[in-house]
């Protein structure tokens, strides 16, 4: 799973397709919505608040955890360059 952390704007200003977003400030009272069993990498702008949500899901028991370095904004400059920066 795509777990894309950012608020919102961010997200409709780009994503990486299939991402599904749950803006960090949400994170702790909805994350009986995700499968902790599942393998998850979580997405940010730059990667330092995907690492936080990441060190949080992995204490609340989830397994296979990973944070998208340098987020969406790496992304965009070394995968896909045709997505937008902001």
């Amino acid at each position: 799973m795509l777990l894309d952390v950012r608020e919102p704007w961010e997200f409709q200003a780009c994503r990486i397709e299939g991402a599904r977003l749950l803006p960090m400030r949400e994170l702790p009272a909805r994350i009986g919505e995700l499968d902790p069993a599942a393998e998850t990498v979580v997405i940010c702008h730059h990667g330092g608040r995907s690492l936080q949500a990441a060190m949080f899901l992995e204490r609340q028991g989830f397994s296979c955890v990973h944070n998208l370095s340098g987020g969406v904004d790496a992304w965009a400059r070394s995968v896909d360059p045709a997505m937008p920066l902001y």
